[in-house]
């Protein structure tokens, strides 16, 4: 009898994982959507620009001291959950990694505050953001969905996103009150990373050792293919609203950013959830039986890109209800962004398991030179888009971007030895 591509012991740990993952993200979907509204009113769009785009700015730095680990270290621990001795071992280096590159990252902020008058210019509003880099280091995810534990990722992070919420809504209240807006936000950050800390050493038993030379090494080499893949992305995705920024003001900045947190929301839920739910199963599942895995992506990925082209047709003409709904207003630039940005949308969910299987099938450098050169390509076109086209031209370049990883991915993927995915294995 033939095998079943996925057992019923592994179908009900994935769907666990993924409804929790899906709780956790539809709760810091359902949450913007009520707070935005309140915050543009209250502050204004030129206020919620500059947060946008010291968010921005700080994105850079949580992307730095994650170092690919919600990848490289996920497939590690998935390997070894059993193991007490490595899992000890992987996590004391990992910890080691980032909190030696959070202290780094606080020492370049401070430099580009001293010696660039923008940032200079707003610098409380950047020191006061950097809480979430600190927040964001002490959280093991990578570690709880390496373990298939997602639901004390989402219990933490729900509950604290409610108490962010009910924050937002009791302290801000005037126009000045924009400062809160970073200090609620990292402390949201900070606390539940020092709760998702303290779980994981009281659920697994862990012992941290702070690393010596050897051990960082070794963690940075691993995960190396792996960062410059995940820099690479973010420098076409977190360098729109940053550039965006530089080359218009901070009203601009502000409609800008509006729009793409609402695509932001319909390509990762519930698309990252599930994503991030089969990462480490596939990776499991691949390194006892190759074919396995491959014919359970094909089927996953299938499925995805049949309800995205249902899906999204109906959500692009749905763009000035959504942004009313989001915005409490029908915002002309809000719209025509969002309306470009949901077919970048459709082209990142078409190709989102296709490419997470090379990381599975370990090929992280098939996977890091698909997004190196997305990022050589489109890093200069969001400029020069954005210099021509002002906000329209970074959510023009993002769909050129995305286009074109689709169309590398699949001719990489069939380099690479696996069979089109239109076989069946």
């Amino acid at each position: 009898m033939r095998n079943k591509i996925i057992t019923p012991k592994e179908k009900k740990t994935v769907f666990e994982n993924f409804i929790s993952l899906s709780t956790l993200q539809s709760i810091n979907y359902i949450l913007p959507v009520l707070v935005l509204p309140y915050l543009i009113r209250i502050i204004g769009p030129e206020k919620f620009g500059l947060i946008a785009f010291a968010q921005a700015l700080i994105q850079y730095f949580m992307i730095f001291t994650d170092y690919g680990f919600s990848l490289s270290a996920t497939r590690q621990i998935s390997l070894c959950r059993n193991e007490k001795e490595k899992l000890c071992l992987i996590f004391s280096s990992v910890m080691t990694v980032k909190l030696i590159l959070a202290a780094i990252s606080f020492i370049v902020l401070l430099l580009l505050i001293y010696f660039i008058p923008k940032f200079k210019a707003d610098w409380p509003v950047y020191i006061l953001s950097f809480g979430a880099v600190i927040g964001n280091t002490l959280f093991p995810v990578w570690f709880f969905q390496g373990q298939e534990k997602m639901r004390f990722i989402s219990i933490i992070n729900i509950s604290g996103g409610m108490i962010y919420a009910i924050a937002i809504f009791i302290l801000i209240k005037t126009p000045a009150d924009f400062i809160l807006v970073p200090v609620i936000n990292s402390a949201y950050f900070l606390i539940t990373g020092v709760l998702g800390l303290y779980t994981a050493f009281k659920k697994f038993d862990l012992e941290f050792i702070f690393q010596g030379y050897s051990n960082i090494s070794n963690e940075l080499r691993t995960g190396w293919s792996i960062f410059i893949s995940v820099v690479s992305i973010n420098a076409y995705t977190a360098t729109r609203i940053f550039a965006v920024g530089l080359l218009t003001n901070n009203i601009v900045t502000g409609y800008y950013a509006i729009a793409e947190r609402i695509a932001y929301a319909f390509q990762t839920f519930p698309l990252d959830s599930f994503s991030q739910a089969i990462y480490p199963r596939l990776s499991s599942i691949f390194a006892r039986n190759k074919k396995r895995a491959y014919r359970l992506m094909n089927k996953i990925q299938d499925s995805t890109t049949l309800i995205f082209t249902l899906l999204m047709p109906i959500v692009i003409l749905a763009s000035p209800l959504i942004t009313r709904i989001v915005c409490g207003a029908k915002y002309p630039e809000v719209i025509s962004s969002l309306r470009i940005l949901l077919v970048g949308v459709f082209f990142v969910a078409i190709n989102a398991f296709r490419v997470q299987f090379l990381l599975v099938s370990g090929k992280p450098v098939i996977y890091s030179r698909i997004h190196i050169a997305a990022a050589l390509i489109g890093l200069p076109l969001i400029f020069v888009f954005i210099i021509y086209f002002s906000f329209l031209g970074a959510a023009l370049a993002t769909v050129f971007i995305e286009a074109g990883i689709l169309i590398a991915t699949m001719k990489l993927v069939a380099a690479s030895g696996f069979k089109p995915l239109t076989n069946r294995v």
